[in-house]
């Protein structure tokens, strides 16, 4: 009966800390997802900007 008590305390403590330390789970959504290049709001403005100082400075 003592085994059975100390291997299910065992399995919580591991069940415990693989949830506080382990790899994310599944289902959960990161904190902030990664954008592409292409996705990204400011890198596309950014880009813009430069294209049009290049085009201004072509014209000059």
């Amino acid at each position: 009966m003592i085994y059975l008590l100390a291997a299910i305390g065992a399995l919580t403590v591991a069940v415990v800390l693989w949830r506080a330390f382990g790899i994310e789970r599944v289902g959960v959504p990161s904190s902030r997802p990664t954008l592409a290049p292409d996705d990204d709001p400011d890198f596309l403005r950014k880009l813009g900007e430069q294209q049009r100082k290049g085009k201004d400075e072509d014209k000059d």
